[in-house]
């Protein structure tokens, strides 16, 4: 059997995938730190897991939060999250919409 080498490039594009994972942003951005495609992609994957804490707390308040907030937040950050790992793993970076620009503040 034939084994395939995944190259450098590939391998930064799936660890730069793991940004949009929740917690896992944590991992490009501590084992990634010269790596600058991974740090822009961990970024904004960092900003969207706050913001997913944010949707949470604004979640909890009743009525507007239950109906309104919670569930359009969750859908905002899956479909961010779904096109952040798309462009990681093609090798593109795309900046989202309102996070791109926090993300591109933090000094890490």
């Amino acid at each position: 059997m034939s084994e395939q080498k995944i190259s450098k490039e590939q391998e930064n594009h799936v660890i730069a995938a793991l940004s949009y994972i929740w917690v896992l942003c944590l991992i490009p951005l501590l084992t990634r730190r010269n790596d600058e495609y991974c740090q822009f992609h961990a970024k904004q994957g960092l900003v969207l897991f706050i913001v997913s804490f944010a949707v949470m707390v604004l979640g909890m308040v009743p009525i507007l939060g239950w109906l309104i907030i919670l569930p359009l937040g969750w859908l905002v950050i899956i479909i961010f999250s779904i096109f952040g790992i798309i462009n990681a793993l093609q090798g593109k970076k795309w900046i989202m919409p309102y996070i791109g620009k926090h993300a591109e503040k933090i000094n890490l």
